[in-house]
């Protein structure tokens, strides 16, 4: 799935002339999602974007550039769809660093008959800017928002910065992104290193994700940002544990993905997977791939490695035995660092609440790190009401002011002096976060869910919110058994 609209300047730009492109990419998008639909229309966008900044003069003669596509487009002599199909085929990226384009240039959609007007107009909007991160920003959100109808959309860009903050990756840091959609916790993990160091990072960046067009929107996502990555050959995650280790691994995963392990590794008739050190204790259930996501990136973490990854509500309260045992496998070996309940209706496209997880394989206090010994603790931040809504629609974000209280409070309890940490040490606030030992949580059956510990003081409003949220939970619960239920009828009824 997965993964986003991350922002580099974006559409808070203000200058009139880029607002000008702005209106007129827009509407000859809107002219030329009539033609073709709006999905292949928005990654046609997303193709020219990539010509702007690459396409540039070579010393070969016959090689299709940037100029002359735009030379093309301005003396309207021929039709444009061939010029720009010439030169997409010339200049995409590859599906594999090392060359192996396995068909993927051919993945950009075809541009239909009578697209000529608003494809030149697209070519000569995008011509005139000098920057295009601002184009950029908003061809991923429209390309999410049409792929949010599958489920299958961009994280929004203020989620993605949490994500990032709370991992906090650092210069010489190696990050994995095994479902990264169109790259945007990558691109955001390299601002986040930028902006605190004043260079360019030396980091090592890698994604993957099961779709052949995804990828190829990460990789144009990435170029376009000048940013260097690898994004492997499309390909599922979960099909072998990951090969090298990572400092950081950030993931948007699929909740709930049902009969997850290859064709190859079990039937139908045969729930037995191969031995793996990603599940040395017991495999991971047949109806539900979050056990599993989770403990193919505990794996892939480096002895200080860290993760921040969304998960569904039920995984940190489930009392269902398998999802219980995978809690206490995870807090037994005290990877788990901080988990916050996030608000309702912020991705969009759904009604169903989500985690962030927070794992951390070193919690000790140590250099360049945080001061705070946070061994056998965990934090847990209830912020399913840090939401603003969003002008003019009844959509809700997270926001750059919850976002930040979110990392202030984890940054504070790590005790890490960075500007967003106060030099004040950490206390409990009711409601809002609470620090617990692993003892305490194991009492409590191994109840991971931040709204279990960060309570609201008593009151009427607290108990009627608090019996809607089990209410949800419950439902959810109720919702993965009916599915998981189906899926072995079916089996069963393949076998008669």
């Amino acid at each position: 799935m997965n993964d986003v609209e991350t922002l580099r300047g974006g559409a808070r730009d203000k200058d009139p002339a880029v607002l000008r492109v702005f209106t007129e990419v827009r509407q000859q998008r809107e002219r030329l999602s009539r033609l073709m639909n709006a999905h292949d229309a928005a990654r046609l966008i997303l193709g020219l974007l990539y010509l702007s900044r690459t396409a540039r003069t070579v010393s070969r003669a016959g090689v299709p550039t940037w100029s002359w596509l735009l030379s093309e487009a301005a003396e309207r002599r021929s039709p444009i769809g061939p010029s720009l199909r010439k030169c997409l085929a010339h200049w995409l990226p590859a599906n594999d660093a090392g060359g192996d384009d396995t068909g993927t240039r051919d993945l950009m959609p075809v541009p239909p008959p009578g697209a000529d007007g608003p494809l030149r107009g697209l070519i000569l909007a995008i011509g005139s800017v000098q920057q295009v991160g601002t184009l950029l920003d908003q061809c991923l959100r429209d390309l999410s928002a049409e792929q949010a109808r599958g489920s299958h959309y961009f994280t929004p860009g203020d989620m993605a910065r949490l994500m990032v903050g709370a991992a906090a990756p650092q210069d010489g840091h190696s990050v994995l992104d095994p479902v990264c959609g169109s790259g945007g916790l990558l691109v955001e993990s390299h601002r986040y290193v930028h902006e605190r160091i004043g260079l360019n990072p030396t980091m090592s960046l890698r994604g993957k994700d099961q779709h052949a067009h995804t990828s190829q929107v990460a990789r144009i996502n990435l170029a376009v940002r000048g940013i260097e990555a690898h994004v492997f050959p499309p390909g599922d995650s979960l099909a072998a544990p990951e090969p090298d280790q990572y400092d950081i691994v950030l993931a948007n995963l699929p909740f709930n993905q049902h009969n997850w392990a290859p064709e190859h590794q079990v039937t139908r008739q045969n729930w037995h997977l191969p031995a793996d050190p990603r599940w040395p204790e017991e495999p991971p259930p047949r109806g539900s791939a979050n056990s599993a996501w989770i403990l193919h990136i505990a794996h892939a973490l480096a002895p200080h490695g860290r993760a921040a990854f969304l998960m569904a509500d039920s995984v940190a309260k489930s009392p269902q035995p398998v999802t219980r045992r995978l809690r206490e496998r995870l807090l037994r070996a005290d990877l788990v660092e901080c988990v916050i309940a996030l608000p309702p209706r912020v991705f969009g496209h759904t009604e169903a609440t989500a985690c962030l997880w927070v794992l951390n394989k070193d919690k000790r206090p140590r250099p360049g790190w945080g001061s705070t010994d946070r061994r056998g603790q965990v934090l847990f931040i209830n912020a399913r009401r840090a939401f603003e809504p969003v002008p003019g629609t009844r959509a809700r974000r997270l926001g750059d002011k919850h976002t930040e209280s979110i990392l202030t409070t984890l940054a504070t309890w790590r005790g890490i002096a960075e500007n967003r940490a106060t030099s004040t040490s950490y206390g409990d606030e009711p409601g809002w976060a609470r620090s617990c030992s692993t003892e305490e949580i194991a009492r409590r059956k191994h109840d991971l869910m931040p709204t279990s510990y960060a309570v609201e003081p008593a009151g009427p409003e607290r108990d009627t919110r608090s019996r809607i949220d089990q209410l949800k939970l419950e439902l959810v619960e109720k919702l993965d058994q009916v599915r998981a239920l189906e899926s072995r009828l079916l089996d069963v009824l393949e076998e008669i």
